[in-house]
């Protein structure tokens, strides 16, 4: 394992691993032990343009290749990823504190997406449409846009960079890929490494690692790329789209959330339970569709939170590599403040915690609070990591104005004896998605994914990779000869 943060501590531009050449290096830290796993000099501005440069060379005859054949890379790529799959789970538990069930529910969705990228690259079709004009025939053609720029977050790197990369450069575009910089490996140059050894033609894909303080916004700013895909916080998010907007450029945000897993009162409440735990606590809450809020209907509440809150206290919080770990660390010391900061600004706030986990370092026990306030700002905003916020209700009525009551629209689920019953509740939630009888975290590779809100704008997935990653093109030929009135 060791190597990869060795060999792969670089920048990847125009086919070459090389050190950057900015005035700092970014040190990635495992954040279980803080053990020091690689040092890396971030990317200058310079290199970002290099790297844009490189990717629009190359996207020219990677766009004219058969799609037959530039399906090739994605089923060799794949192929890798399997030979290697214990070494990257490795990786993941090492570099973002993962579990090991994380690291293979990761892996498990990442092979799942490279698959549907085989069959994207054979995806765009061209239309022939109707003309009013005699003799006309109008073409409309669906092409790459060209360079994709991919900002990639820390909490699923591996699989969130490929889901933009791989369908962006199936689809014909070259791509430059900035992870975040707690994980640039997993999230960077072990994706390029992987397309690397697959037989990606050079400098179709570039990675580099750098930091904002760096670069400003010269990585989203940069003429070359025309879609910005960005997946992160809606704060920063909003940042992207605005200046994506003042350089005409088309974004794909996929944003933070704050989901509701309501419980109705005709749910199994033994199911609802466990499906309400793993939603609040995967990969210790650090997942944008993770279940923040729990509504449970008054008439089954007490039962509901009695058997929550044993589950809760049985999650083993600790070393991810241990395989009965549940909980790991965040991401690092900042991340663990703040979320303890949660916890305490909401007992201030009136709440009870019903399990008041501990803190130590990185390490975040899981808490359960209820009772805090109707009006408390902490149940309108995305939390992070192991806190659940348990919320009474009383009827349909008040947990949908309660579920609906929050600036993001994410996912969220409903448990109840009667599927109709929650598909009619589903559809007056206002989110992009929303599960019936089931978790809040879902991921497929051909369903469209995104939000309403402030939890993001354009979708991913299957069909809708060709509207994030593609355009489309109208060339007419009039045949015969056209009539002009001058």
């Amino acid at each position: 394992m060791s190597s990869y943060f060795t060999d792969l501590a670089q920048q990847y531009i125009d086919g070459e691993w090389r050190p950057g050449t900015g005035s700092w290096d970014i040190i990635d830290f495992n954040p279980y032990d803080g053990e020091k796993l690689a040092s890396i000099t971030i990317a200058t501005v310079d290199e970002v343009d290099q790297a844009y440069r490189a990717a629009a060379r190359a996207q020219k005859e990677w766009a004219a290749t058969n799609p037959y054949a530039r399906r090739g890379v994605f089923e060799k790529a794949l192929r890798l990823i399997e030979d290697r799959e214990q070494e990257i789970a490795e990786v993941i538990i090492a570099e973002l504190g993962g579990t090991r069930l994380k690291a293979g529910f990761e892996l498990h969705l990442a092979k799942e997406f490279l698959r549907e990228s085989i069959h994207l690259a054979l995806r765009p079709e061209g239309r022939i449409i109707p003309s009013p004009v005699d003799g006309k025939e109008n073409r409309v053609y669906r092409v790459p846009v060209g360079v994709v720029g991919v900002i990639s977050p820390f909490n699923f790197p591996f699989l969130l960079s490929l889901k933009s990369v791989a369908p962006a450069l199936a689809l014909g575009n070259g791509v430059v890929l900035k992870p975040h910089q707690n994980t640039p490996i997993v999230g960077g140059t072990l994706v390029a490494k992987i397309f690397e050894d697959a037989g990606l033609p050079a400098g179709l894909l570039n990675v580099v690692v750098t930091d904002i303080a760096e670069i400003g916004d010269a990585f989203i700013e940069h003429p070359v790329p025309k879609v910005i895909s960005f997946t992160g916080s809606d704060k920063v998010g909003r940042h992207v789209a605005t200046v994506c907007a003042s350089h005409f450029k088309r974004s794909v945000l996929e944003l933070g959330g704050n989901s509701a897993l309501v419980v109705l009162d005709d749910a199994d409440i033994d199911y609802a339970v466990d499906a309400a735990v793993f939603s609040r606590y995967v990969h210790q809450g650090q997942v944008c569709m993770a279940a923040n809020r729990v509504l449970v209907d008054r008439s089954v509440a007490e039962e509901f939170t009695e058997k929550f809150v044993a589950k809760v206290r049985t999650l083993k919080t600790g070393d991810p590599r241990d395989p009965e770990t549940v909980i790991g660390p965040v991401i690092n010391s900042s991340q663990a403040d703040a979320i303890s900061g949660v916890v305490e600004q909401a007992i201030a706030e009136g709440a009870t915690a019903l399990v008041h986990g501990t803190t130590t370092d990185n390490l975040i026990e899981p808490s359960v609070l209820t009772g805090l306030p109707a009006d408390s700002a902490l149940l309108r905003q995305e939390v992070f990591g192991p806190v659940a916020f348990l919320i009474p209700f009383e009827g349909e009525e008040e947990a949908v104005r309660l579920v609906n009551d929050t600036p993001y629209g994410l996912s969220g689920a409903v448990h109840t004896g009667d599927i109709e019953r929650g598909v009619a509740f589903a559809k007056r939630i206002d989110t992009g998605m929303f599960h019936v009888n089931d978790g809040t975290v879902h991921d497929e590779p051909i369903v469209p994914f995104g939000g309403e809100k402030s939890s993001g704008v354009g979708r991913l997935n299957g069909e809708t990779m060709l509207d994030s990653f593609t355009t489309v093109k109208w060339i007419s030929v009039q045949h015969g000869r056209s009539g002009f009135p001058f």
